[in-house]
C-alpha cells in the first residue's frame, strides 16, 4: 500500500532526490508540509500539485549541461 504521507525520506526516494541539501531548496521554494509537534510528513498529492505548478517547457535552444 502507498502512503498518503510521506517521511522527509521517504518524500525525498518518491521524488527522486538523493541530496539534503537539494531537499532543502524544494521546502524553501514552497513544497508545503505538516508538522504536529516534532513530526513532519508531506502529503503526496501536495508534492504532485508542487511538482505540476512548477513545470516548465524546454526549450529547443537551451543547451543540456554534460
Amino acid at each position: 500500500m502507498l502512503a498518503n504521507y510521506f517521511s522527509y525520506r521517504e518524500a525525498m526516494n518518491y521524488m527522486g532526490i538523493k541530496s539534503k541539501s537539494t531537499f532543502s531548496k524544494y521546502l524553501s521554494n514552497g513544497l508545503p508540509t505538516i508538522q504536529v509537534g516534532n513530526s513532519k510528513r508531506i502529503s503526496k498529492t501536495a508534492i504532485d500539485k508542487f511538482m505540476a505548478d512548477h513545470t516548465v517547457i524546454a526549450d529547443q535552444n537551451t543547451k543540456v549541461a554534460k
